[in-house]
């Protein structure tokens, strides 16, 4: 296995030696135009008879993905990597990965300005070819602020601070989907319900997922007759091409990708492949798709269903990951009953499953305590009517699991089980949304990113408030009565010479009822009906 430092080592090396050959040696110094090409050398010597053919972009956006295309690269080699720098600065590395009969090679560059990059084998030959160019990142798009990072412990931010507020779904196996299905999943997507999605990399064999997909992730074995007889050494192009627009395309809709790279619904081999296979599997995962800012690593959904993988298997995995992923994206495990210990340093996040059928969302503050990281909680049970009880509550109670989650400083996810729709149901399908929480759930991340500086924490005025308030503000504050129907609230301990700026918020009708400005300790008039919040936020004084 090749380790990073390796790579920075002899990328760094590649590039002072290019940079060199750049500035004098045999050819004539590059202008800032020509230096924009992509040109080749043999060890230290320029090659001008390169029958290779390249594609590489002038320009990219900061956070975009400059990519590096080469048919019949010189010498044939087994594997490739590349760096690209900012001046003397490395920006990042990156493994190369075959699409058919050609390599690619992705980076996703973090620094503006002009960029060099340099692409070579893996290999200790003494002639070895290499490509090397320079190209020129420019602002970042309107609307992108790069990857998520876990920030402030309990949260998350996007690279440069904006914060990112996950009120995610899941489509299990959308991209297996015939087109108008997958199609009519990205329209509804567009509609800004959701921030994020979870879905698997590989097909899903399981109770209404039991159609053939129309690609397979790998070739089967040439010549070979026997049924999924896969060659793990040869990707699909069409299988993976698939899942580039569509990350893509839900990246460019402000929606940030959880893959799921392993899981137990399977029929077709995929969940027990050999260890090699497995390796050679994650190392193209994340050549392929860390380049993307929009990508997050689930390395499992029911981890413990698995019960041919050990936990040394999936620790061995994240360390691969984390070895190949430049760009440090977050990470995480999925269980069915037991969790993973979410205590381990590779681990940004929970990615929790209930264990309770009716207690989850209620455990959110003991589960910040206990792993200290952000809790997201992907699989609260889902809205619909189908007969088994992991999908079958109501739109208002998961819409109050949320608001639970929330003001307990943690995140939710949404997934919809309705039977009927020929069939399709969005948990694991996609197409339309045929329930009742989507647009309240809209409403509530809508309201989240109304928070001062970045996340919430719980905290409690009275012994029996649901309440939570701005991290880094104690005078923002969110109180939530979920199925309680109070007709009034009396605030009496905040402090009694300021005032406040008091909101009454029904999150089912997704109604905001401005009550005004509020002196010191005061009494609140409320509906008395179910799911209704507060916001009481301090007036500075004049």
């Amino acid at each position: 296995m090749i380790s990073r430092r390796r790579i920075a080592f002899s990328l760094f090396g590649l590039f002072f030696a290019a940079q060199a050959f750049a500035q004098g040696g045999a050819a004539a110094p590059q202008t800032d135009a020509a230096a924009s090409a992509p040109h080749w050398t043999c060890g230290t010597e320029p090659a001008t008879d390169v029958k290779a053919q390249v594609e590489a972009p002038a320009s990219v956006p900061q956070w975009g993905m400059f990519e590096v295309k080469i048919t019949d690269f010189p010498g044939n080699p087994e594997r490739i990597h590349g760096s690209i720098m900012r001046g003397d600065v490395m920006d990042s590395i990156a493994e190369g990965f075959r699409d058919g009969d050609q390599w690619r090679i992705r980076f996703m560059p973090r620094m503006t300005g002009k960029n060099r990059f340099s692409i070579g084998p893996v290999g200790e030959e003494e002639a070895q070819w290499y490509l090397w160019g320079s190209f020129e990142v420019t602002e970042p798009e309107p609307g992108s602020h790069g990857p998520v990072h876990q920030a402030k412990t309990f949260h998350f931010a996007h690279e440069d601070g904006t914060p990112f507020y996950p009120v995610g779904t899941t489509c299990y196996a959308w991209l297996n989907q015939p087109e108008a299905v997958r199609k009519q999943t990205v329209e509804t997507l567009s509609k800004g319900y959701f921030n994020k999605i979870r879905f698997c990399i590989f097909p899903k064999h399981y109770v209404f997922n039991e159609k053939e997909p129309d690609l397979y992730p790998f070739l089967l074995k040439e010549g070979s007759e026997k049924e999924y007889d896969w060659d793990y050494t040869r990707p699909n192009p069409a299988y993976f091409a698939r899942i580039d627009e569509a990350v893509e395309t839900l990246g460019k809709l402000g929606i940030e990708c959880d893959l799921i790279l392993f899981h137990p619904y399977d029929k077709w081999g995929f969940s027990k492949m050999p260890a090699e296979a497995n390796d050679f599997y994650l190392t193209y995962m994340a050549a392929r798709y860390s380049a993307y800012a929009n990508v997050w690593w689930s390395f499992a959904n029911e981890y413990d269903i698995m019960k041919n993988k050990t936990v040394d298997d999936w620790e061995h995995y994240a360390a691969l990951i984390q070895e190949k992923d430049w760009y440090h994206h977050l990470r995480s495990i999925h269980n069915c009953v037991p969790f993973y210990d979410y205590t381990k340093p590779w681990i940004t996040h929970c990615s929790i499953q209930r264990q309770d059928f009716y207690v989850c969302a209620e455990l959110t503050d003991q589960y910040r305590g206990k792993y200290n990281k952000p809790v997201v909680l992907d699989e609260i049970q889902y809205e619909g009517d189908i007969p088994y009880m992991w999908g079958n509550i109501a739109g208002p109670e998961l819409v109050r699991r949320f608001w639970e989650a929330t003001v307990r400083g943690g995140y939710a996810t949404h997934g919809e089980t309705y039977v009927g729709h020929d069939g399709v149901l969005w948990w694991s399908h996609g197409g339309k949304l045929w329930g009742d929480s989507a647009p309240r759930l809209k409403f509530l991340k809508e309201i989240l990113y109304q928070t001062p500086g970045l996340g919430l924490r719980r905290t409690m005025q009275e012994w029996d408030d649901l309440a939570a308030c701005a991290e880094s503000n104690p005078n923002y504050m969110l109180f939530y009565f979920g199925r309680n129907r109070p007709k009034y609230r009396d605030f009496n301990k905040l402090d009694p010479d300021a005032s406040y700026h008091v909101e009454v918020i029904d999150t089912w009708n997704m109604t905001i009822d401005d009550r005004g400005i509020m002196k010191g300790r005061f009494h609140l008039d409320l509906p008395g009906k179910e799911f209704i919040a507060i916001r009481v936020r301090k007036v500075k004084s004049k």
